[in-house]
């Protein structure tokens, strides 16, 4: 535009440069030649602006486009790790219809989000429109949905989609290997792992020259019970020189504990350390883990306490698997004392740890306590759940308080929750024992009228409860309708009725319902 401003200049200078005389005196056509130079290069100068306006608005555009695209596929993508696929997928279609074009990272944000959450059908949709339509998928592309097919447990659809990657010209990675291989042997398949890596991996690729892939493959042997095999992989690792890392050590010591060789795997942290790999949260957790089921609470707190020392804090695990094991031990006391650590270091414990507890006590018959328990709960914003109520009302059964427990339950009604099988059975055994026997039938029969089906122990105390009020025939025709009903039955409620039997001076009776028990089990 400024050139031809300054061209129109030139020659309109050119023009009035000569002397004339415009009212008359001079030629005349010079007059009419310089207006038509004039109006040439006005109508060449509006053209040449027109054409430069066109382009601008053109490229314009274009820069539009370019700018405004990104920030949509942006968008896509955050919305996808956000979780909002519903939203993500309708923005995409809604671009793809404005003319954008999606690119290939945004199409694998929506199918990775897709395949955690397991939307395997929308997943194969969406990636069955870009083989058909584009953008074409790439080896992340099939690790992200193969991945998801492993992880809703179709491994036929992922092995199917794994031999079908060369058909689209993509070889799969070693990160496609490990994947398969971790989903086998997480499901126990070992021998299919070994298989798959036999006939997939080239020649000059060894097992030991990739960290991730021997770890699972160790893992693997570890869990199925192949302690040589696990083994001899670390041992082939560390002689190739294989860059290992603390998940190989983890794996390493799990392994060991899993297979009761504590010492052996100490000795293994040892080596940890001496190469610089300090423990982390899933070491400790291990050898905590281990010493509990063993019963060695005294170490399993030293570990704890090392711990602490070393800049590793406890989490919700640490502290349940203690408590848990204190609380199978009786020791509620000091189960207690764990679970104000926990509080003091402003970490509020899950109502499992909570629940663990108020039975511990309740099974102890310190009904004070598990209610104390239930109030701190309450106080640190933890709501109570089933369990939890199961246990008070135990606990207050324990100390004879049969109403109190079935207060309780109404309780758990007020809150939302319903009872269960366990708590109808519990409430059913204490009104037995208390000897409620009308209201212990008041509540079988109200467990029937709301659809809970009984389980063997309800069958077993109703048989106990019969034979307490000295009704023998209808404690064996309960015992009947058990073995009609295909629960496992075990010895329990034969040795009831038996004993009931013994001690009324009844052999004759015992000897017959003795019979009967050998054929049914015949």
């Amino acid at each position: 535009m400024a050139t031809v401003d300054d061209n129109c200049e030139l020659r309109s200078s050119d023009c009035f440069s000569e002397k004339h005389n415009f009212e008359g005196e001079g030629n005349p056509q010079a007059v009419f030649n310089v207006l038509d130079a004039l109006l040439k290069g006005s109508l060449d100068r509006l053209k040449a602006m027109r054409e430069s306006i066109s382009l601008a608005k053109s490229g314009l555009q274009k820069c539009i486009v370019d700018a405004v695209q990104p920030d949509y596929t942006f968008m896509v993508r955050d919305l996808c790790l956000k979780g909002k696929l519903g939203a993500a997928l309708l923005l995409r279609r809604k671009l793809i219809r404005e003319g954008f074009v999606v690119d290939l990272l945004t199409h694998n944000y929506l199918l990775n989000g897709l395949c955690i959450n397991c939307d395997m059908e929308i997943a194969e949709s969406l990636f069955r429109e870009m083989l058909e339509m584009g953008p074409s998928p790439n080896c992340a592309t099939y690790n992200i949905i193969i991945k998801g097919f492993c992880l809703c447990r179709n491994m036929d659809k992922a092995l199917d989609l794994f031999y079908t990657m060369a058909n689209g010209g993509i070889r799969p990675s070693r990160i496609t290997y490990n994947i398969l291989l971790h989903a086998l042997c997480k499901r126990g398949l070992l021998d299919d792992a070994w298989k798959l890596l036999e006939d997939i991996l080239d020649d000059d690729i060894k097992t030991t020259d990739d960290a991730i892939t021997s770890t699972i493959l160790m893992d693997g042997c570890f869990k199925s019970g192949d302690m040589m095999q696990a083994i001899a992989l670390w041992d082939e690792m560390v002689e190739k020189k294989t860059k290992v890392d603390a998940v190989a050590y983890n794996v390493l010591i799990h392994g060991l504990c899993l297979n009761r060789d504590k010492k052996i795997a100490l000795g293994y942290i040892v080596d940890m350390l001496k190469r610089g790999f300090l423990p982390d949260i899933f070491t400790f957790n291990t050898l905590i883990s281990d010493l509990c089921k063993e019963g060695q609470f005294g170490e399993a707190y030293y570990i704890h306490d090392v711990m602490s020392r070393m800049g590793v804090s406890p989490d919700q695990i640490s502290y349940k698997m203690i408590i848990q094991g204190l609380c199978i031990s009786g020791d509620v006391i000091k189960a207690n004392e764990f679970l104000h650590s926990m509080l003091e270091r402003s970490m509020v414990p899950e109502p499992h740890i909570w629940n663990l507890i108020i039975d511990c006590y309740g099974r102890y018959g310190d009904l004070s306590n598990a209610i104390s328990i239930r109030d701190q709960m309450l106080t640190t914003g933890v709501l109570p759940n089933v369990f939890t109520f199961n246990a008070l009302i135990h606990a207050q059964i324990k100390g004879g308080n049969i109403f109190n427990a079935y207060s309780l339950k109404k309780d758990m009604v007020l809150l939302g929750l319903f009872p269960d099988v366990v708590t109808y059975n519990l409430l059913i055994s204490g009104a037995y024992k208390c000897g409620q026997i009308h209201f212990a039938l008041q509540l079988y029969d109200e467990m029937l009228r709301k659809g809970y089906e009984p389980d063997k122990i309800t069958y077993t105390e109703l048989i106990r409860g019969h034979c307490m009020c000295g009704e023998m025939k209808e404690a064996e025709d309960l015992f009947m309708k058990l073995h009609e009903s295909g629960l496992p039955m075990d010895i329990v409620p034969f040795k009831v009725i038996f004993e009931k039997y013994r001690r009324i001076g009844e052999p004759d009776m015992a000897f017959k319902f003795y019979q009967r028990w050998m054929t049914m089990m015949a």
